[in-house]
């Protein structure tokens, strides 16, 4: 299915059509499982979700929320990522509200991020840090998100929040220090 081919089947499942939704999830199955594959492979390895079960729970989401005016298959993955993501972080408070403050859910980075700690990270600490980020900037915020969790370029990126490379480059070097300075006074809190 062409790039057009599946915005236009987007739309079409957003708005209720079942056979869009089938045609969809044939469309885009393998590049889910693969992004639910790399989100997985930074969790612990105990974890109970596997890569199948986290691209059902991200689709069902995504279609079953409020509507989306997708752009392209580049921001239908994003989005994607993004509610994989939030599945994550739901399953580590769930976690953790149970361990009533034991230890807390390790997640490694990837090394794109190097966020100047050792490689592994507590979830909820980076999500927490990412909020305080979103009310400095949300546009870097959103930088993050897309890089980071959806995985996309710098030109990808560019593409899907409307802006140049360069202002994609020089939101991705600040917020990357920033949430390093973050994490790293986090503990001090």
């Amino acid at each position: 299915m062409t790039m057009k081919d599946t915005t236009a089947t987007l739309y079409e499942a957003r708005n209720g059509s079942r056979s869009a939704t089938g045609q969809l999830l044939k469309s885009v199955y393998g590049e889910l499982r693969n992004l639910a594959g790399g989100l997985l492979r930074g969790e612990r390895r105990d974890h109970s979700l596997q890569p199948t079960a986290l691209v059902h729970e991200a689709y069902v989401r995504l279609l079953g929320g409020a509507k989306v005016d997708w752009e392209s298959k580049t921001h239908f993955y994003a989005v994607a990522a993004r509610c994989m993501r939030r599945v994550l972080i739901q399953i580590a408070r769930d976690r953790r509200a149970k361990k009533r403050g034991g230890e807390a859910q390790r997640v490694t980075l990837i090394e794109g991020m190097d966020l100047g700690r050792d490689s592994e990270l507590d979830l909820l600490d980076l999500t927490e840090a990412l909020q305080r980020l979103r009310s400095v900037s949300k546009r870097q915020s959103s930088v993050v998100d897309l890089r980071f969790f959806g995985g996309l370029s710098i030109e990808e990126t560019g593409r899907a929040l409307g802006l140049s490379e360069k202002t994609v480059r020089r939101d991705w070097v600040f917020a990357k220090a920033w949430l390093r300075r973050e994490l790293a006074t986090g503990d001090d809190r």
